[in-house]
């Protein structure tokens, strides 16, 4: 169930921040950790035991102090999956592009927001927009969105609808709630989703998932101009070199890996 709203625990917020008062220099005193962070002696040392118990820091000496410890690694894994889908997406993406002469997208979900990872529009002549990495888009405002919400498991899927629903004030009608679903169900029986532009001469997205096992790594989208195709010619140009694109990548992904 999710909580009422995301306010920090201040035990965690405190642990936190000694773990980045740590970060910050090889070792560190109890007086240097409490000068650093703010918190009192007392504090600082109760949280340092048990960052040590835990394995994340170690005493090296009383006059020394302390210092964090490889175990820290493990905590910004995610983040290391995030490069390593990118480095393997960007070989195939520029080749893609080299062919149809089409930018595409790289997007991934974070925190129910489409971050935007890598993107060929500098390599191609038909891009109309600049690159801007690490861009955020609504998740249900952009075809990268659309495809990986369609795509990913039901209760992420949930969570990640619950997520949205909180931030804009903690309601979703069931009849709106049904109508995601619907439009969810649409994108899973043809394979593409899509966004639409309303303006004139802007751009419309065709997305589709990178799917590793039962696991969505992310999305992938094409951006054209809706005056060049409709989403019918997209879907029967381009679609299906689209969804071959995306199943390279997750191949290229943790090759060799059992699938999660």
């Amino acid at each position: 169930m999710p909580l009422a709203s995301p306010a920090a625990i201040a035990p965690v917020e405190r642990a936190f921040l000694l773990l980045e008062a740590l970060n910050r220099h090889r070792t560190s005193t109890l007086a240097e950790l409490a000068a650093a962070t703010a918190l009192p002696k007392s504090t600082v040392a109760r949280l340092l035991e048990t960052l040590i118990a835990l394995g994340y820091v170690t005493r090296v000496s009383r006059s020394i102090g302390y210092r964090i410890t490889d175990r820290v690694l493990a905590l910004a894994a995610g983040v290391r999956f995030i490069d390593h889908l990118v480095h393997a997406a960007a070989g195939p993406m520029s080749a893609f592009t080299q062919r149809t002469g089409w930018p595409v997208y790289l997007g991934t979900v974070s925190d129910a927001v489409v971050l935007l990872r890598h993107t060929t529009a500098p390599e191609s002549p038909l891009s109309f927009e600049t690159a801007g990495y690490d861009l955020k888009f609504q998740i249900y405002e952009s075809a990268l969105g659309l495809a990986y919400l369609a795509f990913c498991a039901a209760d992420e899927r949930r969570s990640i609808i619950d997520a949205v629903v909180m931030r804009d004030g903690g309601k979703m009608p069931a009849a709106q709630r049904a109508l995601l679903e619907r439009r969810l169900a649409i994108v899973r029986e043809r394979g593409y989703a899509f966004t639409r532009s309303n303006r004139s001469r802007r751009l419309n997205g065709m997305a589709v998932p990178i799917v590793r096992g039962q696991h969505v790594m992310g999305a992938l989208t094409l951006r054209y101009p809706k005056r060049v195709m409709t989403e019918e010619q997209a879907a029967q140009r381009y679609g299906p070199e689209l969804s071959a694109l995306a199943r390279e990548i997750a191949q290229q992904s943790f090759a060799g890996a059992p699938a999660p």
